[in-house]
């Protein structure tokens, strides 16, 4: 049998379906039957010029024609959101940690262009933390494929047999910080606006003590993006660029950029890594 395709007309709320995650954590299959060899797709997406000059602002780019690599992620999350909440996907919302993620922009994406998104969920693999998983995007228009993205994401709550695999970890750049970025408390807030990620670790003191954390934590994607921004424009026309989430980052707070050639880094105070970063043109 082949793969299950889902179409769908317009993007799902991302909200809603965070939401719907969120209340059925406790009717998960096992992971041991795997992933549902599922994909979702969008065949025919008006991208939000508004939204998308508003993400730009948030996120440190100057706002221009052509989106951010990082807006494409944007617009597959949605469709993240639709496979994950699926009531026979393995692995809940509630805890979910994102590892990584690996992105390829082929060509510059005009706001006005009409795009073909679809996500599918791979590559299910025992972790020394519980279990990893892909979720894997890609951006056609037309015929032609213009940006593709792997989040990985690990569920600390599930566990399967076998030897987990050793990851890939990205080299810390040399070099003293060369910008400093301050974050405001309601920066998760602004953030979920323009991204559709209503995770509530993101938003609240009150819903992120709820998971564990003293005080609300910006959106990984954020600050991938941010980092992304700071290259300014040395950033090349098309680019691949792979990140690690290493340790959240607490609102309010102050944190400083390093980039040594092809490596960048985002830091604390005593200059260690909160996110690594390696952008190859």
């Amino acid at each position: 049998m082949g793969r299950d395709v889902k179409v769908l007309q317009t993007l799902p709320d991302a909200r809603q379906l965070m939401l719907k995650g969120f209340r059925t954590a406790m009717k998960r299959p096992d992971v041991s039957a795997g992933l549902p060899d599922r994909s979702v797709m969008v065949m025919d997406h008006r991208q939000d010029f508004a939204r998308a000059a508003e993400y730009a602002r948030a996120c440190g780019f100057t706002v221009r024609d052509d989106v951010p690599a990082t807006w494409l992620h944007v617009q597959t999350f949605p469709l993240q959101m639709w496979l994950m909440g699926q009531p026979d996907f393995p692995f809940s919302l509630a805890g979910l940690v994102h590892v990584s993620n690996d992105m390829t922009l082929h060509r510059p994406v005009r706001a006005d262009e009409r795009l073909r998104l679809t996500v599918v969920a791979e590559n299910v693999q025992p972790h020394k933390r519980g279990v990893t998983f892909d979720l894997q995007g890609t951006v056609h228009v037309g015929e032609e494929l213009v940006w593709e993205g792997t989040s990985n994401y690990l569920s600390t709550k599930a566990k399967l047999p076998g030897q987990a695999p050793e990851a890939e970890r990205l080299e810390m750049p040399s070099g003293e910080q060369s910008q400093l970025w301050r974050l405001p408390a309601d920066l998760g807030r602004q953030y979920a606006k323009v991204s559709g990620d209503w995770n509530p670790i993101h938003l609240h003191p009150l819903t992120a003590r709820i998971f564990g954390f003293p005080r609300p934590i910006i959106h990984g994607m954020w600050t991938h993006a941010r980092a992304l921004a700071a290259f300014g424009g040395s950033l090349p026309e098309r680019y691949r660029v792979q990140v690690q989430f290493t340790k959240p980052i607490l609102l309010p707070g102050k944190v400083g950029f390093v980039v040594d050639g092809e490596k960048f880094a985002v830091v604390d105070k005593e200059g260690k890594p909160k996110l690594v970063g390696r952008l190859a043109g």
